[in-house]
């Protein structure tokens, strides 16, 4: 009989040994406590960094989109589209963050840490998609910007309208040249017009019957429409990446509170 309780003592105390003791919420420095004042206070950066970015995106559509007709690829718009995405984001997240902090749910944590990857995924990849295509964005208009101009003006009503708003705004005539309108099926259709009235300085009707420097601007406009969009792919790009950088901060306090609340002592 003694022998029989000794055994079942070692086996107790061995089935001791191995249960781990379980933590209690402010057992280490970054306790549970720590973890959800932080990603209370991440959580109102997120949603003003989550509202900075739906406006840029939002602005670059409402008054960036007037040439993008002219773009010979659908890249641009895109990262304008990811950007709204991912700024719209901020709310519903923010709202399931707080409601996984309060429960301390660990379902709903699980799911706001995917979402800020999502999140962090959306803005990187529409910063980078800025960048590259701030690179490659002008031989892709000197290959295509000529032809969009003398194939589809005055075939094409929106084309037609940014052609117009474009040369009035940059105060240009033609793609490279003015002399391109010449070879255009617009001009074969009215050759008594050599360039549209859009070129000129001063606009009216029929003006363009003249080509004279004193009535008509002679530069093209694809350099200074090529730096137009440049200049605002530099400002998503860095719109882009640099708010990227906080979605990651949540991402792994997040990941850090999913894991320790399992083994937390009420």
């Amino acid at each position: 009989m003694a022998e029989d309780k000794k055994k079942d003592g070692s086996a107790l105390l061995s089935k001791k040994k191995k249960i781990k003791p379980r933590k209690s919420r402010d057992a280490d420095c970054c306790s549970i406590n720590f973890l959800k004042c932080v990603l209370h206070i991440f959580n109102v950066v997120f949603l003003f960094a989550g509202a900075g970015v739906l406006l840029v995106g939002a602005w670059t559509v409402a008054y960036r989109h007037r040439y993008v007709s002219l773009l010979p690829t659908f890249t641009y718009p895109a990262i304008a589209y990811l950007l709204i995405i991912a700024g719209a984001l901020g709310v519903p997240l923010c709202a399931l963050g707080c409601c996984g902090l309060k429960t301390e749910n660990r379902t709903s944590l699980l799911c706001y840490t995917y979402f800020l990857l999502i999140s962090f995924i959306l803005e990187i990849g529409a910063g980078g998609l800025a960048y590259y295509y701030e690179v490659a964005i002008e031989e892709e208009l000197r290959a295509e910007m000529n032809n969009t101009f003398l194939s589809n003006y005055a075939l094409d009503t929106t084309i037609t309208n940014a052609v117009d708003r474009m040369q009035a705004e940059f105060k240009c005539c033609g793609a490279v040249r003015f002399e391109d309108w010449r070879r255009s099926p617009w001009h074969e259709h009215d050759p008594k017009l050599l360039v549209p009235d859009s070129c000129c300085k001063t606009i009216t009707t029929r003006c363009g019957t003249r080509d004279h420097p004193s009535n008509i601007h002679y530069n093209g406009c694809i350099r200074q429409f090529t730096n137009h969009i440049r200049d605002h792919l530099i400002i998503l790009a860095a719109v882009g990446v640099g708010m990227s950088v906080i979605p990651i901060f949540g991402f792994l306090f997040s990941c850090v509170l999913y894991v320790k609340i399992k083994h937390v002592i009420d």
